[in-house]
Order: C-alpha cells, then structure tokens, then sequence
C-alpha cells in the first residue's frame, strides 16, 4: 500500500507539472554516478581503476563519446571526483544540445511521456512480481522464518531495483534517443521531386 501511495504521488505529481528537467537531470546524474562507480570505486586508488571499460561502456549506455584516458594522460592533477564532474559535465552539454534542436517545451512534454511510460510499464511487472512472490512466501515458514517479515523485505527490495530501473531506463532513452529539428525531419521525409 506504501509503494502504491509513493508510485501514485509521482504519478500525478508528472500529470501536474509540466517541467520535470530538474528531476530528469538529478536523475541522469546518479545515473552516471552509479555506472562511474562500477568501473572506479569511489575512494579508490588509481590502479583499481577500469577507465578503458568504463570508456567503452558509457557510449554503449549513453551514447557519451569521451577521451577518458587521453583526459588522464594530459591532466595528471585529475582525480576520481575530478573525473565525475566532467562525464557529468558532458552529458549535460550533450543533452542540452538536444534540447536546443528540438526546443525545450518539446522535449519537457518528451520528457514527461517517456517517463510516465516507464514508470507505468515498470510497476505492472512489479505488481506481477509481488504477486508471484506472495503465491510462494508461505514456503519460508519452513525455514523458521516469519513469511510476513519475509515478504515485507522482499517486497522492499523489489521496490527499490524497480526505482532504480525506472531511472536507468529513464536516463538511458533520453539520451541515446537522437533528435531532429523539423526542416531535418521534413527534408527525409518529403517526396522525390516527380522528373
């Protein structure tokens, strides 16, 4: 019922609002910080890093071409949060660049659909989820382990991966999406000229 509560609110908190960049950019930004975080560990030394494979993934997620070794071949002052500040700093160049092809009223509306798309096909499968493991939790008792507490713990855990893949999703289509201004959309689309 809590999650129902907290999925509903933001659900008409998109209906209501027509700008939601604000929280499509805090979005893209844990976003990217999570993924730095999987190839350097926050606190880490610069030996641990995995800067190549987190060159090849960012663009493979994020359509986000950049020199991230070259930056600390030359920059030998640059460190880990160094390093986060420009990724983030790029992909919020690149996507402001979108916006200004296409306009930001139309990519606030872009923004609101692409949301509310993900967050209600999202939370049907989590519903589908917690009703399959509500068929199976009175398994747990077996385990000498309260099945309603089980299922209160599983049922938070669901939750959470679902916000998160809600936001990674979010991210992830709003940044590999490309986008085209109207004289580019009209030239591809207009009809060979009869001879």
């Amino acid at each position: 019922n809590d999650q129902r509560k907290v999925i509903y609110q933001q659900r008409s908190e998109l209906l209501e609002s027509s700008d939601i960049s604000e929280t499509i950019q805090a979005m893209r930004d844990s976003v990217l910080e999570d993924t730095i975080s999987q190839y350097i560990s926050p606190h880490s030394m610069e030996e641990q890093w995995d800067v190549h494979s987190l060159e090849k993934a960012l663009p493979a997620e994020f359509r986000l071409e950049l020199p991230l070794v070259r930056w600390l071949e030359e920059d030998k002052q640059l460190n880990e949060a160094g390093l986060r500040v420009r990724v983030i700093e790029h992909a919020q160049q690149q996507y402001h660049a979108k916006v200004d092809v296409v306009g930001a009223e139309v990519m606030h509306h872009y923004e609101r659909a692409i949301m509310l798309q993900s967050l209600d096909t999202h939370w049907r499968e989590h519903l589908a989820a917690l009703d399959h493991l509500r068929q199976g939790i009175h398994l747990r008792g077996y385990a000498q382990k309260n099945p309603k507490q089980e299922y209160k713990r599983e049922a938070f855990e669901l939750f959470s991966t679902m916000l998160d893949a809600i936001k990674r999703e979010v991210t992830q289509v709003l940044m590999t999406e490309q986008v085209r201004s109207e004289a580019e959309v009209e030239a591809v689309e207009a009809p060979p000229a009869p001879e």
